[in-house]
């Protein structure tokens, strides 16, 4: 069974609390064709500062839909990629940083043709 979000991110978070801010999560609010979504994530933290960044959703089949890692030597963190959604749905941007904390940029998107779709 697929945790629920809440769950995804505090399982991410590791007993840290997470608090938004210091993350951009870059996507249209209204997404035509969920089949190939483009997304932009970036931390707003010096090089190296970040090590971990991950991208979670609230009703695609599996919550992660991201995990990257970075070290120590990494300069900026920021990805680019395409996604796909299901459905509308909340999705939320989270960045682990050196020190411990936690941070997080919640997104809700709208799709008007869902992707992901069997039967």
């Amino acid at each position: 069974v697929e945790p629920t979000l809440a769950e995804a991110l505090r399982g991410f978070a590791a007993g840290a609390v997470p608090r938004e801010g210091r993350v951009t999560l870059e996507i249209a609010e209204l997404v035509e064709n969920g089949n190939a979504v483009p997304v932009t994530v970036r931390v707003d933290a010096a090089p190296g500062e970040v090590a971990e960044l991950a991208l979670f959703n609230e009703r695609n089949p599996q919550r992660e839909v991201l995990r990257v890692r970075f070290g120590p030597l990494a300069g900026r963190a920021e990805l680019a990629t395409r996604i796909r959604l299901a459905t509308s749905q909340r999705l939320v941007a989270t960045a682990k940083l050196r020190d411990g904390s936690v941070w997080t940029k919640p997104v809700d998107v709208l799709v008007t043709l869902a992707a992901c779709v069997e039967g």
